[in-house]
C-alpha cells in the first residue's frame, strides 16, 4: 500500500498529513528516505522522525429528537448528521481519517432506519422505494437501489448506501407519504441497540476492529 495510507492506518497521521511528513523528509522505509507515492509491505520497517501516535476514540450516540446534530463532548465531532426532527444513531470521534471514507458517496456503507408515516403505505411503495425514486431538488437524480421491509401498514425499515440531505423524507414525499418519525438504528456494523436518548456508548474491541477494517481498508 502507499505510504500515506500506511501511516493513516498506524494512527500516525491523516493521509494528507502523511504526505506533508514525506515532503519534510521525516519518513524512512528500511532506512531509506520515502518519497510521495512510496509503497510499503508488511515486512518493511517504517520510521517517522518526531511522530507521536494520536489516541483515537469512537462512540455511539443516540441523538434525541428536537436538537441539531452536534456532539455532547467538545473533543469529539459527529460523522454525518441527522436532521432536527429525526433521532437515533450517530458516531462521534476525534478521528479525522475516516470522515471521507465513511461519508463519500463513492463508498457503499449501509445505514439502516425505521420510519413511520402519517398515512397508510401504498401497495406499490416498497417496489418504488427499492428501485429508485426521483427526488425533488436534485435535477434528474434517481436514488440508488435500496432494501425496504414493510413492518406494518404505516411503518417500514430501509437500508441505504447513500446519504442525500433529508433523503428518506424526500423519497417518501415523492411517493405521497409524509414521515411521522425517522430513527436511525445502524451504521455499518455499529448498532444503536438499547442506548437511551442522549446517551453515549464507547465503540471498542471486536466491534471497533470490524468497523475500522471496513472503513480504512477500502480502495
Amino acid at each position: 500500500m502507499r505510504i500515506n495510507k500506511y501511516l493513516a492506518l498506524k494512527k500516525i497521521s491523516t493521509r494528507r498529513g502523511a504526505d506533508e511528513l514525506v515532503k519534510e523528509k521525516k519518513v524512512f522505509i528500511n532506512g531509506k528516505l520515502a518519497v510521495l507515492g512510496s509503497k510499503v509491505n508488511e515486512t518493511d520497517k517504517v520510521e517517522v522522525k518526531g511522530a507521536k501516535t494520536k489516541e483515537y476514540v469512537y462512540f455511539a450516540y443516540n441523538k434525541p429528537i428536537g436538537i441539531e446534530t452536534s456532539s455532547p463532548r467538545e473533543d469529539l465531532f459527529p460523522l454525518g448528521r441527522l436532521d432536527k426532527a429525526s433521532h437515533g444513531l450517530l458516531i462521534l470521534t476525534n478521528d479525522g481519517r475516516i470522515t471521507d471514507q465513511l461519508l463519500n458517496p463513492k463508498y457503499f456503507h449501509e445505514k439502516e432506519y425505521v420510519v413511520k408515516t402519517l398515512n397508510k403505505l401504498r401497495s406499490s411503495f416498497k417496489k418504488n422505494m427499492e428501485t429508485g425514486v426521483k427526488i425533488e431538488g436534485e435535477k434528474d437524480y434517481v436514488t440508488k437501489k435500496c432494501k425496504v421491509k414493510i413492518l406494518n401498514e404505516n411503518t417500514f425499515r430501509i437500508i441505504l448506501t447513500e446519504g442525500k440531505k433529508h433523503q428518506i423524507r424526500r423519497m417518501c414525499s415523492a411517493l405521497f407519504q409524509e414521515v411521522a418519525d425517522l430513527k436511525r438504528e445502524r451504521i455499518m456494523n455499529i448498532k444503536l441497540g438499547n442506548l437511551k436518548p442522549g446517551a453515549l456508548r464507547e465503540i471498542k474491541d471486536e466491534e471497533l476492529t470490524t468497523f475500522l477494517d471496513q472503513v480504512l481498508h477500502q480502495s
